[in-house]
């Protein structure tokens, strides 16, 4: 028992010979922005262009998905713009000649079957009045005579509206139809290209998710890039809030680096957060902190490792070393 209560004092001591002397510094960890690069489709993956640690240019090929599925729509999608083209075009140039002469003809025909079935009709008349014909014979001569007489009407009005021409009110509808057809080709296209996944900015590769022959479900991050610069995030007990404001200098120290880099305050949060275990020191342990986020004045931190733990003084306490 008594060991073990040595032992633990001991543990204590040496934590406490691990914690920072001075009451003002920070911690944190070095940090850079994440770019997540998302699938468009539930689709496999059937190319990898890059691996996890490659510096890549904006517009870079990364990875690609199969694209069988989308190519299928917008060829579809091609194919109604075509049809709308068409039909556009059909009615701006009005009908052909030879359907006008055609529905001429078909309507002689028809004016020949009505004025065929009038004299039919006036002959039952005459036969009925005789009493040489049933009644049931002149209704059929009444019924033949009202259906030529539609037929003849109708191909009648067919004709005068090719010879009058189109509509304005037919052309303005199928303009609209037609962009319509451009817009969902061009919404098949921006589809199609996301199918081959580029890279969004500069940076370097920090994961891939997935492999080839995987199948991401839509949404889900495909490849994960760190980009720009690198910043430091710290965590400032309640005790040295005040004291940190906005542009203020600060110098840093990196975890495992003898290069000291200097900083200014970027933002500070104004609600306070539970204090995250590695930065727990001494009596800020039960208290809250505030984050804040720091820019390195550094031209080559874009080749720091991000996740590196540091060390911040700010103000006084930085100009004093």
């Amino acid at each position: 028992m008594k060991k073990s209560r040595l032992l633990i004092a001991l543990l204590a001591l040496a934590l406490c010979a691990c914690q920072p002397s001075d009451e003002n510094v920070l911690l944190g960890t070095l940090e850079r922005e994440r770019v997540s690069v998302a699938a468009e489709a539930a689709e496999t993956i059937i190319r990898i262009d890059v691996s996890e640690g490659d510096m890549v240019s904006a517009g870079q090929a990364l990875l690609a998905l199969d694209a069988r599925r989308s190519d299928a729509r917008l060829a579809q999608a091609e194919a109604d713009l075509r049809r709308a083209e068409a039909l556009l075009s059909e009615l701006r140039s009005g009908t052909r000649v030879e359907t006008i002469d055609a529905a001429r003809a078909e309507l002689k025909g028809a004016e020949a079957n009505a004025i065929n079935a009038r004299r039919e009709l006036d002959r039952v008349k005459e036969m009925r009045a005789r009493g040489l014909m049933a009644q049931a014979d002149l209704d059929r001569a009444n019924n033949t005579l009202r259906s030529a007489t539609a037929s003849r009407d109708a191909l009648r009005a067919r004709l005068a509206e090719w010879t009058n021409g189109t509509r304005i009110e037919d052309i303005e509808q199928a303009e609209a139809s037609l962009q319509g057809a451009r817009a969902q080709v061009e919404q098949r296209r921006l589809e199609r290209a996301r199918y081959d996944v580029v890279a969004p900015r500069d940076g370097r590769i920090d994961a891939l998710p997935f492999k080839l022959g995987d199948q991401p479900p839509a949404g889900a991050t495909v490849v994960s890039i760190l980009a720009g610069s690198s910043f430091a995030r710290v965590h400032v007990p309640a005790s040295q809030r005040p004291a940190i404001s906005i542009g203020m200098r600060c110098e840093l120290t990196v975890s495992g680096m003898s290069k000291t880099f200097t900083a200014r305050v970027r933002s500070i949060s104004s609600d306070p957060a539970f204090t995250p275990y590695f930065a727990l020191t001494g009596d800020d342990a039960s208290r809250l902190s505030y984050r804040a986020e720091l820019v390195l004045d550094a031209d080559d931190t874009g080749n720091l490792a991000a996740g590196l733990p540091l060390q911040a003084r700010c103000g006084d306490s930085a100009a004093a070393r």
